[in-house]
């Protein structure tokens, strides 16, 4: 082996042929490997950009997805805003319709309390060619009006009676009512004492009562102030008719 080497080592140095030939070969290998190294290379990154491929496709189908989950989501907003519309369309006509209902109910009422008064005033100046007081008339009135609306059960009629040593014109124990006639009312005396009164039933029979004044005939001023008097103090009052 030392002597082939000799033996090369000598060509080299006097062979240029030779010399080129191996240097040749030599740089040959280098580039061969090189090259080699290169494939490899390439076929990773090859693999690396079928791998990036892969991953873009798969967030092209993402984004895909997506956007036909966005366009729903947009379909299902606008099917929601024409649902909130129509519902809030449907929630104004109700609220119309409740102020109608409400404003035809005010009109009932007013109907009902002046009809109420004009029976009052007329039966009132009748009541005396029937043999009987005013008194005795409108607690036979508001009697068939009450069984009439509810208020009262069919057995029950109101009546003159006591609470303690307070005598009531229209009474009933149950349901309780403290109510009051007067022919004639030029102040607020009537009400303040009706109140009174409702007060001592409330206090014997531990529950509030329902509180009625009936007036024949009332002055234009006492009866603003009987009125409001009543809304303050949730009385029911029935006012035949207002003279000057």
């Amino acid at each position: 082996m030392e002597l082939l080497k000799k033996e090369i080592l000598e060509l080299l140095d006097k062979d240029i042929e030779f010399r080129y030939a191996v240097a040749g070969y030599l740089g040959l290998s280098e580039i061969l490997k090189r090259l080699d190294s290169l494939t490899e290379e390439q076929v990773r990154l090859r693999e690396e950009q079928t791998k990036i491929w892969k991953e873009i496709e798969a967030l092209k189908e993402e984004q895909v997805r997506l956007r036909e989950e966005q366009t729903k989501l947009g379909e299902e907003q606008t099917k929601l805003r024409e649902e909130q519309t129509k519902l809030r369309e449907d929630f104004n006509k109700m609220l119309e319709v409740i102020k109608q209902l409400q404003e035809g109910q005010i009109r009932l009422e007013k109907r009902v309390d002046s009809l109420e008064a004009a029976m009052i005033s007329g039966f009132g100046e009748l009541s005396k060619f029937a043999g009987l007081t005013f008194e005795e008339f409108v607690r036979k009135f508001l009697t068939a009006s009450m069984r009439k609306s509810g208020d009262i059960p069919e057995y029950a009629e109101l009546v003159k009676g006591f609470v303690d040593s307070e005598e009531v014109n229209l009474f009933l124990e149950e349901p309780l009512i403290i109510g009051e006639t007067t022919s004639y009312a030029e102040s607020t005396d009537d009400i303040q004492k009706l109140l009174r009164k409702a007060e001592v039933a409330k206090a014997k029979y531990s529950r509030e009562p329902k509180k009625i004044l009936v007036i024949l005939a009332a002055k234009r001023e006492a009866a603003k102030e009987i009125r409001k008097v009543a809304e303050e103090k949730n009385v029911e009052i029935i006012i035949g008719k207002i003279v000057d």
